[in-house]
């Protein structure tokens, strides 16, 4: 069972999984500079659980074993839980100002622990027998999961079925009597290289004919044939290079994507909790994309939080904190933080109980915070940059800074207001530039789906229909 730090990163030292950056393997993840801050900030979820103070956000009581277990392996039973998960994820990202990873695969438990439950009620199949099963497991090891939902897609316009390459879409390709094997990959997967296990679901609603699309089971990382291949970062060769330069050194610039390739793997039947149902997957993804989009304005909202006081102390160390003008774009990034996180709570404090037992999110103001995430960071970053000034973009280095011909002009013109070392100012505005850059904004606007997702759920669940009863009936108009 994990606990501590110390007890996650040997566990993923002892997983052996086979791992690629830059075209070479990594032999150790623990102990990779491009790697290591995302563990750092995954450890988080391990080390908080274990303050006092903490316990009641960052741990929860089984429903299935009654034990204490980390939240982050938790069926939400209420209410209480729902916000209690956005307050914990607030309290998580003032520690990293970073993504710490658990929150897809935590929210993939919670979308197949209702999915499995409403297929066993149509089909009389054993799915959520099986997946309590391995929730129990889960639980007991407090294991990361990745939430393996999205896949490369290929040519949008087609079906899974229709693809030139049909591996496009991960899929089932052979059945036997202990299982199944199969082949594809999954895309953007967020704290892959640091995780345990990954569980795979579909990327979208499918129709008959795409059945062996229609997949949901659990693999481990370090399982045959599961190749994890790390994407690039804005910047991430200062993880190497400098402390400095990297702005966030010790946990790093959003959540440490990965491509997850499936060649051909085999998973056993009690690892699989869907099979085919193509009746289900547009319900199993419709939850899981709520119950991820209920988050972002815990996490966006928590780094948020950290990004205001350094743009604040930005300004202290240049002498513009006294502007007029500059209190009122710290206000207006404040209110626009406390707008995104008011929009997690309010569809957690809306939430209800489903025929699982299982507790979920409004899924209408889910969906509307997070659409306002994708605007509202942005803001949040452009005023950064206004009160920050232009120097985040043009920066000496470190090395420039610690040179010893050059160190000394570093140190004389890009000093701030007196009694503040220039080393502190260029820490401060390396940390805005890594908050603010291109990867930290692109997984705002496309994480947990893009805008026009949203959108798409506001015309499926917004009652339009209803909505123009409303009018009618004000208006004094008769059908």
């Amino acid at each position: 069972m994990i606990r501590t730090k110390e007890d996650y990163l040997k566990s993923l030292r002892d997983l052996g999984h086979l791992v690629y950056f830059k075209g070479e393997p990594v032999p150790d993840v623990t102990v990779h500079p491009s790697l290591a801050p995302h563990i750092n900030a995954a450890a988080k979820t391990y080390e908080l659980a274990l303050m006092p103070e903490h316990e009641d956000l960052l741990t929860a009581t089984s429903h299935l074993t009654g034990k204490r277990v980390n939240r982050f392996t938790h069926i939400h039973q209420n209410v209480d839980d729902l916000i209690k998960k956005v307050q914990m994820l607030r309290l998580i990202a003032h520690e990293t100002a970073s993504c710490f990873q658990r929150c897809v695969g935590f929210d993939g438990l919670n979308a197949t622990y209702m999915t499995t439950y409403d297929i066993d009620q149509k089909h009389g199949t054993d799915y959520h027998k099986r997946f309590t099963e391995y929730m129990k497991y889960i639980q007991e090891e407090n294991f990361i999961l990745v939430g393996g939902m999205t896949d490369p897609k290929g040519d949008r316009s087609k079906s899974p079925s229709k693809q030139a390459d049909p591996d496009l879409f991960t899929r089932v390709v052979e059945r036997r009597e202990d299982g199944v094997v199969i082949s594809g990959a999954k895309a953007h997967q967020t704290g892959a290289v640091n995780s345990h296990e990954i569980l795979v679901m579909p990327t979208m609603a499918l129709r008959e004919g795409d059945e062996d699309y229609a997949i949901t089971c659990a693999v481990p990382l370090n399982a045959k044939g599961v190749i994890l291949i790390f994407g690039r970062q804005t910047n991430d060769e200062r993880k190497a290079e400098s402390q400095m330069d990297a702005g966030n050194p010790d946990f790093g610039m959003v959540g440490g994507e990965a491509l997850v390739v499936f060649d051909n793997v085999f998973v056993p039947w009690d690892r699989v909790f869907m099979c085919g149902e193509v009746d289900f997957c547009g319900s199993l993804v419709e939850r899981f994309a709520t119950l991820h989009r209920q988050n972002y304005g815990g996490c966006k909202g928590g780094v948020s939080d950290v990004l205001v006081g350094a743009c604040a102390l930005a300004c202290e160390y240049q002498g513009t904190m006294k502007a007029s003008h500059i209190k009122d774009k710290l206000a207006e990034m404040m209110h626009l933080a406390e707008t995104i996180y008011t929009g997690s709570v309010a569809c957690s404090a809306m939430g209800y109980e489903t025929d699982s037992g299982a507790y979920y999110p409004d899924p209408v103001l889910a969906n509307c915070t997070k659409l306002n995430v994708s605007r509202n960071i942005y803001k949040i970053a452009q005023l950064a940059h206004d009160v920050a000034g232009g120097i985040i973009a043009t920066l000496p280095a470190e090395s420039d800074l610690r040179h010893p011909e050059i160190g000394k002009y570093i140190e004389k013109y890009m000093a701030g207001v007196e009694g503040v070392s220039t080393e502190a100012r260029m820490k401060i505005l390396r940390l805005i530039e890594n908050m603010t850059g291109g990867t930290a904004l692109v997984e705002s606007m496309h994480g947990a789906g893009s805008p026009q997702a949203q959108k798409v759920m506001y015309q499926r669940l917004g009652k339009i229909d209803m909505k123009v009863k409303w009018a009618k009936k004000l208006a004094g108009i008769e059908d």
